[in-house]
């Protein structure tokens, strides 16, 4: 009966409408041409080019340049390229530690990821890779790119890299480890806890729960608030910026996402129960964060539940799915936007910071580049434009309190500045310990003098 419903229902809409009848014929024709003409190209290329080709090597060739026309973030894996994908979402893999993407041809660098060769070496964000072991590898494929930079543990791989601010190409030669991506780890500094989350594998949920309690078995009662670290952070999975969101919220919505449908919209909420009890929260952003890190960061925003903190951050409102089509290929196509709980984009324009903090301790940082999603070719126009109003503060204008140099900071000993904001930021919201003494001790009523 469900079959014979579905169609039924197409004649009778034809029967009753016959200009839309027509209108869908001449479009089904036209994609029938279209894919005459990409047959012939096919025939013409595979007899006639000056060398001899490989089917497979086409009929890729014309998958991937129908999803690159789409978006930056839709593509093809082949058996390659589906392996390196789960090995990054599981948490190891034989590399240098590396997020990259491509621009015009070139390999530009998102983050290293920390405790990695490429950290250890001082690669940046916005860096431009144009060798390794001394072949150009500008207009390579990002899949090319990427295949060359990994490899087995113990080997080198020497990198050519161009930086904004520098006169003359920066020669590296980094020797590949096993990258155990450790998604989270935390310290204490003073009455504050310090979380710093580096990606969203299959581990960052579990691991971030952890951390949280970790911290309050060290600080107890004494606990002032938490800082939640999501700089250069590039993203990864849904569900674990869902679990991490839920570990800091009480009740309501984390993300929406929406497909093409009116009518097509998944909805994710928190758990009953705040992990930390609602202990002060500051999420630390800047423009290598992205994806699942603004999904994070943009709920704690608007539950009012932590004060962001930073510079904006990459705009990735997209989601991928990642839809298998055989054993060992898949496609991962962009099939929704996401938005924040109250009902924000941040696609293009990314999450701002309620207080904007300069990275003062880096001294080169003003003088590279700021790679966002709003910078990629192709990139999702965001359809929504809010003037969502700032929750603390702006500061459009120089702050006086950004004044200081990085010398400044290192003759005070201070190497990460944001971080060190931020945590004078919680010690200050924090309330005022309670001091017991004799006559406050249980039992006693205190009388006023």
């Amino acid at each position: 009966m469900s079959m014979s419903w579905k169609i039924a229902l197409p004649l009778l809409a034809i029967a009753m409408v016959p200009g839309v009848a027509a209108v869908h014929a001449a479009a089904e024709s036209d994609t029938y041409k279209q894919l005459d003409a990409l047959m012939d190209v096919f025939e013409r290329v595979r007899t006639d080019y000056v060398d001899k080709t490989e089917d497979k090597a086409l009929i890729e060739g014309a998958i991937n340049g129908m999803l690159a026309s789409l978006d930056p973030h839709s593509s093809y894996l082949d058996a390659r390229d589906f392996q390196n994908m789960r090995q990054t979402t599981d948490g190891e893999y034989g590399g240098l530690g590396l997020t990259v993407t491509t621009e015009d041809g070139a390999v530009k660098v998102i983050a290293p990821t920390d405790d990695t060769p490429a950290a250890r070496a001082g690669i940046k964000a916005g860096d431009y890779i144009t060798h390794l072991d001394g072949e150009l590898i500008y207009g390579s494929s990002l899949t090319e790119a990427v295949d060359k930079m990994r490899g087995a543990p113990g080997s080198s791989l020497k990198l050519t890299l161009v930086r904004e601010g520098e006169t003359k190409p920066i020669e590296l030669t980094l020797r590949r480890e096993v990258i155990q991506i450790k998604p989270v780890k935390w310290e204490t500094r003073g009455n504050v806890g310090v979380l710093r989350i580096s990606t969203f594998n299959k581990q960052t949920g579990e691991a971030t729960r952890a951390a949280v309690a970790g911290i309050e078995k060290k600080l107890g009662a004494n606990l002032a608030g938490i800082v939640i670290d999501l700089r250069s952070n590039p993203g990864g999975l849904l569900d674990q910026a869902i679990e991490v969101s839920d570990v800091f919220l009480d009740k309501g919505e984390i993300v929406s996402q929406r497909g093409r449908g009116k009518s097509d919209i998944q909805r994710y909420y928190a758990k009953d129960g705040d992990l930390t009890g609602g202990k002060p929260l500051v999420v630390l952003v800047d423009e290598g964060s992205a994806s699942a890190a603004e999904i994070v960061a943009g709920a704690l925003q608007d539950h009012r539940r932590a004060v962001v903190l930073g510079q904006r951050s990459f705009g990735k409102g997209s989601v991928q799915t990642l839809i298998p089509l055989s054993q060992d290929t898949a496609l991962r196509l962009t099939t929704a936007r996401y938005f924040t709980p109250s009902g924000r984009s941040v696609q293009e324009a990314g999450i701002e910071p309620d207080v904007a903090v300069p990275q003062l301790s880096d001294a080169t940082r003003a003088d590279r580049p700021r790679l966002r999603e709003a910078d990629l070719r192709r990139h999702l126009i965001n359809e929504i434009k809010d003037g969502t109003e700032k929750i603390v503060e702006s500061d459009a204008k120089d702050d006086p309190r950004f004044t200081a140099t990085a010398e400044d900071l290192k003759k005070k000993g201070i190497t990460d500045f944001q971080l060190d904001y931020a945590a004078r930021l919680l010690d200050r919201l924090a309330p005022a310990p309670v001091v017991q003494t004799a006559a406050t001790a249980p039992g006693k009523v205190a009388t006023p003098r």
